[in-house]
C-alpha cells in the first residue's frame, strides 16, 4: 500500500493481518482521511464501483446523480476514473477549470452537476493520461481537498474498475458513506461482485446495494425483453450477501445517445427509483 508504508503489501494483506496494523487506529480505514477542502460542505460521498471493467460504472454514476438531481439535491461527481474519465463528455462538458485562492472550481452542467475530472485539466482532453498508480491517487486526494465543492448534498466518485490503487485511496482517504457495485447479468458477475463487496468490508466501507446493467434489450416492436447476456443472477447474489437490489437498468440506445450528445441530464430513468429513495435515507 503506497499511501501507508506500516502496512504490508496489498497482496498480503488480509482481515487478520491487519488486525494488529498501526493504522486500524483510524477505523480500519488504513491512513487519516484526507481533510475536506475548506470551502466544502460535502454531506455524502457515495462511490460507485465494478469488480470488472465494461459494465457500465460511469454510466450508472451519471444516472445516480442525475436522479439525485431531479429529486432536488445538490450533487457532484468526482471523476476517479482518471485513466478512463468520460464523465465530462457524457454531459456535455469540456474546457479547463479554473482555480482560486481557495482550490479549483469544478464545472457544472446544464442541470447544475458539479464535475471534476482529469480532462477538465487537460490542455486536450483527448490526450492520454500515462501516470503511474501513485501519481493517480494523488490526484484524486486533490480532487477532494484542493477542490471547491461548495454545499453538495451527494458527491459521486466514479472509481476505475478492480481492486486497485483508486479504490484503495478513495476507501483509505475520503470519507465514503457507501457504495454502490454495479455489475451485468453473467454468470460471472457471483465473483466480481463478491471481489468487490470483500474489499469493501476488508475497508469498513457499507455497501448499499447493487446495481445490475444491461439486464435486458426491449424490442421496440413488440416490447418483449431479450436477455442478450443470459439470465440474471444479480437476485441470488444479493441474497447471499445481504444486499438490496437497487435497480436493473436495459440496455437503451436512447441513453448511448444523450451520452454521445453530451445531455445525459436530460434522461428520464425509472429504473433507480429504489436507490434513490435509500440515497435519500442517509440525509
Amino acid at each position: 500500500m503506497p499511501e501507508n508504508s506500516s502496512c504490508s503489501s496489498a497482496s498480503g494483506c488480509s482481515r487478520e493481518s491487519c488486525e494488529g496494523c498501526p493504522s486500524k487506529a483510524n477505523g480500519g480505514s488504513g491512513i487519516a482521511k484526507e481533510p475536506m477542502n475548506a470551502a466544502s460542505n460535502v454531506k455524502r460521498v457515495i462511490g460507485v464501483v465494478s469488480g470488472k471493467g465494461g459494465v457500465g460504472k460511469s454510466f450508472v454514476t451519471s444516472s445516480l446523480a442525475v436522479a439525485m438531481n431531479k429529486a432536488g439535491y445538490k450533487v457532484g461527481i468526482m471523476d476517479a476514473d482518471v485513466t478512463g474519465p468520460s464523465i465530462p463528455k457524457m454531459f456535455g462538458v469540456h474546457g479547463q477549470v479554473y482555480g482560486t485562492e481557495q482550490g479549483m472550481v469544478p464545472m457544472e452542467a446544464e442541470n447544475g452537476i458539479k464535475i471534476m475530472s482529469v480532462n477538465l485539466l487537460l490542455d486536450n482532453e483527448e490526450d492520454p493520461v500515462i501516470w503511474r498508480g501513485p501519481v493517480i491517487a494523488g490526484v484524486v486526494k486533490q480532487f477532494w481537498n484542493e477542490t471547491v465543492w461548495g454545499d453538495v448534498d451527494y458527491l459521486f466518485v466514479d472509481m476505475p474498475p478492480g481492486t486497485g490503487d483508486v479504490p484503495l485511496t478513495v476507501f483509505q482517504s475520503l470519507p465514503v458513506d457507501g457504495i454502490v457495485i454495479v455489475t451485468s447479468p453473467q454468470e460471472l458477475v457471483q465473483m466480481i461482485v463478491k471481489k468487490a463487496y470483500n474489499m469493501a468490508d476488508m475497508m469498513k466501507v457499507p455497501v448499499l446495494g447493487v446495481v445490475e446493467n444491461f439486464s435486458y434489450l426491449k424490442c421496440p416492436d413488440c416490447g418483449k425483453e431479450i436477455k442478450l447476456f443470459g439470465d440474471s443472477n444479480i437476485d441470488k447474489v444479493a441474497e447471499e450477501l445481504k444486499l438490496p437490489v437497487f435497480g436493473k437498468m436495459p440496455l437503451d440506445p436512447a441513453f448511448a445517445e444523450k451520452a454521445d450528445e453530451g445531455k445525459f441530464h436530460e434522461m428520464e430513468n425509472p429504473y433507480l427509483d429504489t436507490a434513490v429513495r435509500a440515497l435519500t435515507a442517509l440525509l
